[in-house]
């Protein structure tokens, strides 16, 4: 057998380094370092460099230093995690993602992390695979606000699964969430916040089930038409038509299904001395009280005329009679007549507003009739007024200014009575109400969907009475806002 035995020579090069080719006697393998006690007090060190330079191919357990995020890491077969990673659980979601909309879901379960947190959401038929990326609220809690990545491409009743991935690379099981329908019907706006049903006329609003929020209503019933001078000769005239009920509910719980959104139609005019019509209710399902439609004129003769009881009630005519009354917490009075007002003008006094009477014979104000004037008719509310007794229960809120009800926009104002043989016919009032006239010109219609009631016409000693106004529809406005779903 030939001897193994070397020279040292043989062993070294020239440097005097050990020639590994000559150890042909020396195996080491994986089982031989491995196994084997380690018992240096000394250290041990692993390779370390940054994540850019992880492994592109590693084997299940390698183990490495990074150096970017100073902690020691290993790969799982998978992905490099830290070692003693914290892996999380997501365990409930609260809030829900709707179809359209942006909403707020927060997020419960444990080990989030008190840092960055990845939350994925995928829906594979809708083609929806988001990540977005939020700092936790806590180790067990955290929010995330869903983008227009997701509400405006998921559809309603598809689920979606949810996970959240920690800054240890912990990856949790995910929990399925339904995708909620958003409410429909009238005409659909997003205003700053809020988004605006608007009903013009009669229409439903569906609310889906599941869906659920408050909402700021305004409801303005149509307003009364007005009267016009019984004849040429005869200068007892109606008064203006009195504005639809006014009614605004803040902060109004509403159950899901399908509401009627019933929008008053204004009430008709009246044609010598025949009387004029109220308007009719307008309302948004069984939310109660109804607002009611304005007061139009009663039959005019030659003692004169009552107005009709409304919202707010209309006005009576220029020689004697009594403004019809308003409806408690939704509108005024209508002016009332006095048997002195003769000559010249025979001014009729005004229908009432939302905010205030028409103007009538003694109310000692500006808006009231004179011999040479018609009553102005009574102001209804404008956007960012404090309302008073504006809902069921009484109290005061502020009417909303530029966010969904209009800017500076008013509702349910009176119409403006009329004079005989000239004179300065009545204003309507702020809120849609239609100015009255006199010498035989027509009046003018309460504005459509504001509630405005009618001006009245009057005629001249020579001149028929002109055509009085019909009073202006009512409006139902729905608005919520979408920050708080």
């Amino acid at each position: 057998m030939a001897s193994k035995n070397k020279n040292l020579a043989e062993l070294l090069d020239a440097n005097g380094d050990v020639l590994l080719s000559n150890l042909d006697n020396v195996s080491v393998t994986p089982t031989a370092v491995s196994d084997q006690d380690n018992t240096s007090t000394g250290q041990f060190t692993l390779p370390s460099g940054t994540t850019a330079q992880r492994p592109v191919t590693s084997f299940e357990g390698a183990q490495r230093f990074n150096t970017d995020l100073g902690v020691m890491e290993y790969y799982d077969g998978t992905d490099w995690l830290k070692v003693s990673a914290e892996i999380p659980s997501l365990d409930s979601i609260s809030g829900n993602i709707l179809a359209g909309l942006p909403s707020t879901l927060t997020l419960t379960g444990s080990k989030f992390l008190s840092d960055s947190l990845d939350v994925r959401f995928i829906q594979s038929s809708d083609g929806v695979d988001e990540t977005i990326t939020v700092t936790a609220s806590s180790d067990t809690s955290a929010t995330v606000t869903i983008t227009s990545a997701i509400y405006s491409n998921v559809t309603a009743g598809n689920s979606v699964d949810v996970s959240v991935t920690n800054s240890d690379n912990g990856v949790s099981a995910g929990i399925n969430t339904t995708v909620v329908d958003i409410p429909s019907g009238g005409t659909i706006t997003t205003v700053g916040d809020y988004r605006v049903h608007t009903f013009t006329s009669t229409a439903n609003f569906v609310i889906p089930s599941g869906f659920s929020t408050t909402y700021d209503i305004l409801t303005v019933a149509g307003g009364g038409g007005a009267d016009s001078a019984a004849s040429a000769s005869n200068s007892n005239g109606g008064g203006g038509g009195g504005a639809g009920g006014f009614l605004y509910f803040s902060g109004q719980s509403l159950s899901a299904g399908t509401h009627s959104a019933n929008v008053g139609q204004g009430g008709a005019r009246g044609a010598n001395g025949a009387g004029s019509a109220s308007g009719g209710n307008s309302y948004l399902g069984s939310l109660t009280p109804q607002a009611v439609g304005g007061g139009g004129v009663n039959v005019n003769s030659a003692s004169g005329a009552n107005g009709k009881n409304g919202g707010s009630g209309g006005a009576a005519g220029n020689n004697t009679g009594t403004g019809g009354s308003g409806t408690s917490g939704q509108g005024n009075d209508g002016g009332d007549a006095n048997a002195n007002a003769q000559a010249p003008n025979y001014g009729c006094p005004g229908g009432g507003g939302a905010k205030e009477d028409g103007g009538g014979w003694q109310d000692g104000t500006a808006r009231q009739a004179t011999t040479t004037k018609g009553g102005d008719g009574g102001d209804g509310y404008t956007t960012g007024d404090t309302v008073t007794n504006a809902k069921s229960g009484g109290g005061s809120v502020t009417f909303p200014d530029g966010a969904g009800f209009g800017t500076s926009a008013s509702y349910a104002g009176g119409g403006g009575g009329q004079t005989y043989d000239g004179g300065t016919s009545g204003q309507g009032g702020a809120g849609g109400g239609g100015n009255g006239s006199s010498s035989g010109n027509n009046a003018q219609n309460g504005t459509a969907n504001t509630g405005g009631g009618g001006g009245s016409a009057g005629g001249a000693s020579s001149v028929s009475a002109g055509l009085a106004g019909n009073g202006g529809s009512g409006i139902v406005i729905v608005r919520y806002d979408t920050t708080a779903l």
